[in-house]
């Protein structure tokens, strides 16, 4: 049997990390390398490549692969790709690959719609099928989402990126009743707000972030370092009874 401490390992893994260039991503690829897995990463960023290499130089093995993940094609050579860096196995995946666009509901941009939705929720469920293809035959894997507070909450000029996040929060239940008895542990990350890119107009809003501190227990915003625990957790033999939940990483938010 083994250790508490040996569970928690991931030498020998073979991972795939979807937005793995972004502000998060990049702390969950972390975590998993240093925990001893191999990871691909998968971002359109084109600093993709000079993340990947500087892992590389500290001793980790992890690899860059380009794609626009709003596009199918993209998806399923991007994937195909990760395959061959990874032998033809995968034992971890994790969605991180989102954007964010605010407007008011009733002006919301129709290709902006379509765009987020693409990007958060179509590719989540298109990586989710094809890892799940390769992780069956193999007895089983881990899938990681990264769903938000807004898949609870519905935000403010945000329509499209709640839309998303709630499918992938409900995605995430769909694809462990499918799976979980066939070795898949299917979860999802839910961050709260986070020091990012994404958040930086809410940030640079003093009247919302003020707003948003007075409800947040820890009286911080969260930053990518918060997430690499939960992530190794749900990535490792530690979490092999945990599946169909959404996990909030949120400093307290939820519970005020």
């Amino acid at each position: 049997m083994q250790n508490i401490l040996e569970k928690f390992s991931l030498e020998g893994k073979k991972s795939v990390v979807v937005g793995g260039a972004g502000d998060l991503g990049q702390a969950m690829v972390k975590a998993l390398a240093e925990a001893g897995s191999k990871v691909i990463v998968i971002d359109l960023d084109q600093r993709v490549f000079s993340f990947c290499e500087q892992l590389q130089n500290e001793g980790y093995s992890v690899f860059a692969v380009q794609a626009d993940v709003s596009n199918k094609d993209a998806i399923e050579h991007s994937f195909k790709e990760s395959l061959k860096l990874l032998e033809g196995k995968i034992d971890v995946l994790v969605n991180t690959a989102g954007i964010q666009r605010r407007y008011p509901s009733e002006d919301f941009p129709d290709d902006e719609w379509q765009r987020v939705i693409a990007i958060n929720l179509d590719a989540t469920f298109y990586y989710c099928k094809m890892a799940a293809n390769i992780m069956l035959p193999n007895g089983g894997g881990k899938i990681i989402n990264v769903a938000s507070l807004m898949s609870f909450l519905g935000g403010i000029t945000i329509p499209a990126y709640a839309a998303s996040k709630g499918g992938v929060g409900q995605l995430t239940k769909a694809l462990s009743n499918d799976w979980a008895s066939k070795g898949i542990c299917v979860n999802a990350i839910a961050p709260g707000y986070m020091d990012t890119q994404l958040n930086t107009a809410l940030i640079n809003d003093k009247k919302r972030t003020d707003e948003v501190m007075l409800r947040v227990p820890m009286k911080r915003w969260g930053i990518g370092d918060d997430l690499k625990g939960i992530t190794v957790f749900l990535a490792s033999a530690a979490s092999d009874y945990v599946s169909g939940t959404i996990i909030p990483v949120d400093g307290g938010y939820l519970g005020r």
